[in-house]
């Protein structure tokens, strides 16, 4: 998922924290800091724009029409944008703003961001011997990757109400379920459209070779987004996913993930996990 686990909490000390990367040592309680925007050398900004431009070319008949639009009012082609200009952008569009965060940060910090809509981004930007591959998100995976569908209204409010479901999931000991969720949409989603299947996902949309692969590639599942047969299946770090869970419409996915989930989470604690590869009963292949 996009935050950390709660041992993160320890970087309120200011002490460097092992193993994490990232400067903690100004983070405001939020874990905001600031971006400092004038500190990015030109290498960097030059980076950030090449990563730009390999994406760009990659997603053209891949990525679906509410991201491009947004991506288009993000206007991250040449540069590393500026924080504030990005928030001003989001604001009008959809009552979103970004914030700066050093780094991963502990789930309860990251959900209370996102239950007052805003998203948390990253300073730093991965190094040239990382362009195709990069553990933590950085900077460009980000902005890149997540910020553009927070300029669509139904999106922006599943975002919303994906955090706050998080701070309740987080009292129930829930959370490996809803990390399931926002692997399989969040970051790894495929959404249907009059042209074809099309990507959400912002770990699809930032990666150089899964773009391809997760629309064209005869190996991977592509299941019908199911509630339950997504919150039980385990999923990959490590490599391409086995299977993609895909939505007719934002719509759908705002109204499929309304429901309390506190019956669910107790329903499906009770059965095994489904591996990430597996065809499970009742799946819909597309």
């Amino acid at each position: 998922m996009r935050y950390a686990p709660e041992s993160v909490d320890q970087v309120v000390s200011n002490a460097p924290q092992p193993g994490l990367r990232g400067d903690y040592r100004n983070i405001r309680p939020d874990y905001g800091v600031e971006q400092d925007w004038a500190a990015y050398s030109a290498q960097e900004h030059a980076l950030f724009a090449k990563l730009c431009r390999r994406q760009l070319a990659l997603l053209p008949g891949y990525a679906c029409d509410a991201y491009l639009r947004g991506l288009a009012l993000l206007d991250a082609r040449d540069a590393i944008p500026r924080f504030d200009a990005v928030s001003s952008r989001l604001k009008a569009a959809s009552n979103w703003e970004i914030v700066a965060v050093p780094g991963l940060i502990p789930d309860r910090v990251f959900f209370e961001h996102l239950a007052q809509r805003r998203f948390p981004v990253t300073v730093w930007l991965r190094r040239p011997d990382e362009f195709d591959y990069i553990v933590e998100p950085d900077v460009f995976h980000d902005l890149f990757g997540h910020v553009p569908l927070l300029f669509d209204p139904a999106y922006a409010d599943y975002m919303q109400a994906y955090g706050q479901g998080g701070l309740k999931a987080a009292r129930l000991d829930a959370l490996t379920f809803l990390a399931r969720l926002y692997w399989y949409t969040v970051e790894f989603g495929l959404i249907r459209t009059p042209q074809g299947l099309r990507i959400y996902g912002a770990g699809i949309l930032s990666s150089g070779g899964e773009v391809v692969h997760s629309i064209e590639s005869p190996a991977p599942r592509r299941v019908a987004f199911a509630l339950e047969r997504v919150m039980r299946t385990d999923y990959h770090i490590d490599r391409y996913q086995g299977t993609y869970f895909v939505i007719d419409s934002f719509e759908q996915l705002v109204r499929d993930t309304a429901p309390d989930f506190t019956p669910i989470y107790a329903r499906i604690g009770a059965l095994p996990a489904l591996a990430a590869d597996t065809f499970a009963p009742g799946d819909t292949l597309l």
